[in-house]
């Protein structure tokens, strides 16, 4: 069994937490699937989940390349050196990144946020498609850091060949296995 569900902001990629926060079992009543990777509590998008330990595996192995496909909120407008740093790989907390595929969007259709985003008057931000390889811990936070713009919001909305398409926040679907 293979699910796709769009996770929410603050909510664990665990089903149980010992401190009372919201976890993966507050959306997936399904028993006995994992999660194939993670996505940080104040991340959202796009998490796998299977019942099926060696699909497990070689989604969320970096070794068997899945790529991963991000949305992401950055303070400021990137110039084309940040830009060009991401895409040579940058020098992060955990090693180097590979080289990354990025573009400026336009906003993406999962908006709006509960609870919304900060929205300050005086400085700007931007919209990112970004597509990584690996998953190290905080990678695109720290990718996007470490070329002068924070990160504001991360959506996942990717990752090998599934997408999160219209998926409703909160809600889950099954998918081919594949």
């Amino acid at each position: 069994m293979l699910l796709a569900l769009h996770k929410p902001y603050g909510v664990l990629s665990q089903f149980t937490d010992g401190e009372g926060r919201a976890t993966l079992a507050d959306h997936v009543d399904v028993k006995g699937v994992y999660p194939c990777g993670r996505l940080d509590r104040d991340s959202e998008g796009l998490l796998l989940l299977t019942d099926d330990g060696k699909l497990q595996h070689r989604l969320s192995h970096p070794r068997f390349g899945k790529e991963k496909g991000y949305w992401v909120r950055v303070e400021r407008v990137p110039d084309d050196a940040a830009l060009q740093r991401l895409r040579d790989g940058v020098k992060i907390k955990g090693g180097h990144t590979r080289p990354a595929r990025v573009r400026l969007i336009a906003p993406p259709p999962v908006l709006p946020r509960d609870p919304p985003v900060r929205y300050r008057k005086t400085v700007v931000d931007q919209w990112l498609e970004l597509w990584i390889h690996e998953g190290m811990n905080r990678q695109v936070r720290r990718m996007t850091a470490a070329v002068g713009h924070p990160c504001l919001r991360l959506v996942r909305f990717a990752v090998g060949p599934h997408r999160l398409g219209d998926l409703p926040r909160g809600q889950w679907r099954e998918l081919r296995r594949g």
